[in-house]
């Protein structure tokens, strides 16, 4: 399954319904998040998707006119999952997009930084998508930002309200501040975690060649060779080769 790209139409005007945002509101706004991600920092939060999640409930707090939010990450093969949801709709959507292989989650993060949808009754860049949020839920506005994009992953952070035309010019403003910290808090957890499974796969290979050193009378590198030639003739990784072993031994094996 390949994701359609969508037709290059202008968005539809910009309201103007929302309420003007002062810039004392906006540089709390922009406190508040830098605020939230300092604490997740702090905490040495290890749980992506549950850090995720964390804002994507506090960013439908600062957003003005969003109703409820949600992450949307995909795959170049067409799989798509939600994180962080703050209601059922955006996983539901998310199903949608997927069924139909387009939607202005998916542009946004393959093909654009921000999408707008300010009334799904009017727009015409992704018909079948439209078509089916209409029939399966209420909601009717959406305000999508990329995260990040590579060759094989993407993720949009996605606003979304059943009333027409709820995102204003602020509103995208803010959204985008809002993206970025998500983005940068995304990043520096994703680092924590590769880091500390590292460490843990540096750790139990240690063990597996003490194992083998002990039980086979060789050395550190003949252990770590041995090691490699298992990993190799097993197809197998070789941190995953070293739990085997250790588990085995604990098993009495």
């Amino acid at each position: 399954m390949q994701y359609r790209k969508t037709n290059p139409a202008s968005p539809s005007p910009l309201s103007t319904e929302a309420p003007a945002i002062t810039t004392d509101c906006r540089t709390g706004f922009v406190l508040e998040v830098a605020e939230l991600v300092c604490h997740l920092q702090d905490e040495h939060a290890t749980d992506v998707d549950a850090v995720l999640g964390e804002l994507t409930h506090s960013a439908l707090k600062f957003l003005p006119g969003a109703q409820c939010a949600g992450i949307t990450i995909a795959s170049s093969n067409g799989k798509v999952r939600t994180v962080g949801a703050t209601d059922r709709f955006p996983a539901l959507l998310d199903e949608i997009q997927q069924r139909h292989c387009e939607g202005p989650c998916l542009s946004a993060a393959w093909e654009q930084h921000i999408i707008r949808i300010d009334d799904m009754a009017a727009e015409q860049r992704w018909p079948e998508y439209c078509r089916g949020a209409i029939d399966e839920t209420p909601i009717r506005s959406v305000l999508a930002f990329q995260l990040f994009a590579d060759h094989r992953t993407m993720g949009a952070l996605n606003f979304y309200a059943e009333q027409p035309n709820a995102f204003d010019h602020d509103a995208v403003e803010l959204g985008l501040i809002l993206a970025t910290h998500t983005a940068l808090a995304w990043s520096m957890v994703r680092r924590d975690e590769q880091f500390r499974s590292a460490l843990a796969s540096r750790d139990i290979i240690g063990q597996a060649k003490g194992m083998l050193m002990e039980r086979f009378k060789i050395d550190a590198l003949q252990a770590f060779e041995l090691l490699k030639r298992l990993s190799q003739s097993s197809n197998t990784p070789l941190a995953a080769v070293a739990r085997q072993l250790v588990e085995a031994e604990q098993r009495g094996g």
